[in-house]
């Protein structure tokens, strides 16, 4: 008797529903996506395609970060900030300044008799390749001819086989440092007065310069100017 008459004194609560809960969580999903939508707004994001006086632009190749001015590159689509496979520039020579926007320069150009006085850039994966010097090492001596010759001062001049698939070209080296100063250069008359190309790796990254064989008279200065040009493109 006394447990009934208790459960008759202390009926059983029934949960309620609050009426303000829906209209309350509605205005918070409603707020938290206006707020979503200002930050969309008004962060700041780079163009797809910047225009050619905008500031240098933070590119990766490879994994390794490079700032370039965007009028040095040469292919418009490149000309964007982020992640890219290639990147393709052009420098004037000897300033080492972009060339002027206004001058057309399309993807395919190289150096010639026209354009002699630019320094051509190529940075892009080196995909597992072999770093320079060890190519030098391990696989140029199996195609190089056996005599040295002298080449501008300074330099040593090794000329590659007419029968191996680097005929018609020489490797030249600075004889006391050849990791600094190395390039594969071909003779005058086979393309044009020639043409050098000497690679450095940073990372994963190869950069690849192309300027005319006549350089390698003042090829101190060649030397000086790709390291200054490194220093201001990739900064450790």
């Amino acid at each position: 008797m006394t447990y009934y008459a208790q459960q008759r004194r202390a009926p059983r609560r029934r949960s309620g529903h609050n009426p303000l809960a829906g209209p309350v969580l509605l205005f918070g999903i409603a707020l938290l996506a206006a707020a979503a939508y200002v930050a969309y707004v008004l962060w700041p994001r780079w163009p797809e395609v910047v225009a050619l006086d905008a500031p240098s632009l933070p590119i990766t190749v490879a994994g390794t970060a490079f700032n370039i001015e965007p009028a040095a590159i040469r292919v418009p689509v490149q000309r964007k900030p982020g992640a890219q496979e290639r990147v393709d520039l052009v420098y004037l020579w000897p300033s080492l300044a972009p060339p002027d926007p206004d001058e057309k320069l399309t993807a395919k150009s190289a150096p010639s008799a026209a354009n002699e006085q630019r320094l051509f850039i190529t940075i892009a994966a080196g995909d597992g390749t072999l770093p320079l010097m060890e190519r030098v090492q391990n696989i140029y001596p199996r195609y190089l001819a056996t005599q040295i010759s002298d080449g501008p001062p300074g330099l040593a001049l090794r000329p590659f086989r007419d029968d191996t698939p680097y005929r018609g070209e020489d490797l030249i080296y600075e004889t006391q440092a050849p990791a600094h100063f190395l390039a594969r250069c071909t003779r005058r008359g086979v393309v044009d007065s020639g043409t050098c190309m000497l690679e450095r790796r940073i990372g994963a990254a190869d950069i690849t310069f192309r300027f005319p064989r006549d350089w390698l008279n003042d090829w101190q200065r060649v030397a000086s100017g790709i390291d200054a040009l490194l220093a201001r493109l990739h900064v450790n």
